[in-house]
């Protein structure tokens, strides 16, 4: 990785304490449950968790985080997801209580400028996957009323009434009752987050939303073709939406060598019998065994840079934004290791000719419009219509999609 040079870098952090970043995932309440069952005192993040963590409260500092969605994703294969997704919002419930200097619970858009004037990080929530609220518009309400600012309509597997990028066609994009999903979630001011569904459910969302749609953590699909991914026709939907797309630093979604990499490792994995994602002992030395003989390819800032530069020619620098997806990743670019790495995408930016005016909108001011905008939708459907109270088998029939 090339330094920024010692101007820009100053720059970039000077820019970041006035517009510090707001991140749209952060699967830090996940990795705590699964590393110590949501023990605090065991991952302490006032302590350096470096060992353990991409997060702790320094290194959001040192990144210049102003803001951030915890994400609060459960697994699509539990049996019950949405008790999971109540202790995943439980878990960054406690902690805000627990580091009240640092972190302060973030509802609306006017949450994120005080903690900004504060000094604190914004800490909102998103729900990652469609499974979280079990086909019930009455629990996605429920997930809003504890304080989840974002549905992701699903994440790697479908739902019921949605397609996921990485999973067989089934709907053809949103059904029916996905449709009502979306328009539930305009009339709460709800944010319909377009990251982790297919194209094809994308574009349909995009019909259908009369609120600005976000990607909390995609990158172009055009620079790193992998279905994760944002295409262009729908990133040149975006102006017209309101919305925008968050990048990831995910080196799989982001650099295409990584992509190739990583389908020729499932492969081989197959070939030996193991299911692509088998991590046991047995499994582990086939996958080593691998990546020594084909070492795995490194992202790095410049290779996110890259994602940013195309996303802002295609869909224009008011649509665009941060999601690292830090703690929902093993493996991260070179410089961008963990969440103190913002200043040095930022200071990239810079040396590639970013104006400030563009990365004050990159980092903060696209996101807390956006956030904003969907208030303001709120507000109005809730004058003009109640409650949707309608079910997946009224408007999907019987089996559903």
């Amino acid at each position: 990785m090339t330094a920024p040079h010692s101007a820009s870098a100053e720059q970039a952090r000077e820019l970041l304490r006035e517009f510090p970043v707001v991140d749209g995932h952060n699967d830090l309440p996940w990795a705590l449950r699964e590393q110590v069952r949501y023990d605090l005192d065991a991952r302490d993040i006032a302590a350096d968790q470096s060992a353990h963590l991409h997060t702790d409260l320094a290194r959001l500092r040192a990144g210049g985080v102003g803001a951030q969605y915890w994400s609060v994703y459960v697994r699509s294969d539990l049996p019950d997801p949405v008790p999971a997704t109540l202790e995943q919002i439980d878990c960054v419930r406690q902690l805000i209580d627990r580091y009240p200097a640092d972190l302060r619970a973030a509802l609306t858009a006017a949450d994120l400028e005080e903690a900004r004037r504060e000094g604190r990080i914004a800490s909102l929530m998103g729900a990652e996957g469609g499974h979280s609220i079990a086909n019930s518009l009455g629990t996605l309400r429920g997930l809003y009323a504890l304080g989840v600012r974002y549905l992701t309509l699903t994440h790697n597997d479908n739902v019921d009434w949605a397609d996921s990028a990485t999973d067989e066609p089934k709907a053809g994009g949103l059904t029916a009752f996905g449709r009502e999903v979306v328009r539930e979630m305009n009339r709460l001011g709800m944010l319909v987050d377009l990251s982790h569904v297919a194209a094809t459910t994308m574009r349909d969302a995009l019909d259908t939303s009369t609120a600005p749609v976000i990607f909390s953590h995609s990158s172009s699909r055009a620079v790193c073709d992998h279905p994760r991914n944002i295409p262009d026709d729908v990133l040149e939907r975006l102006p017209a939406n309101g919305g925008i797309a968050m990048v990831t630093f995910v080196p799989k979604f982001v650099l295409q060598a990584a992509v190739d990499w990583t389908a020729a490792a499932d492969d081989n994995m197959r070939a030996h019998g193991f299911h692509h994602l088998a991590t046991t002992p047995e499994a582990m030395k086939v996958h080593r065994a691998f990546e020594e003989a084909h070492p795995r390819p490194v992202a790095t800032v410049s290779t996110v840079a890259d994602h940013l530069d195309h996303m802002r020619e295609v869909a224009g620098i008011d649509h665009l934004g941060i999601g690292g997806d830090y703690d929902g990743t093993a493996f991260t670019p070179e410089g961008l290791n963990d969440v103190s790495g913002y200043p040095r995408l930022t200071a990239e930016l810079l040396d590639r000719g970013w104006s400030r005016a563009d990365l004050a909108k990159l980092t903060w001011q696209n996101a807390v419009r956006v956030l904003g905008a969907a208030e303001d939708v709120a507000r109005h459907l809730q004058s003009v219509r109640g409650p949707s109270n309608a079910t997946i088998e009224s408007l999907d029939g019987p089996s559903g999609a």
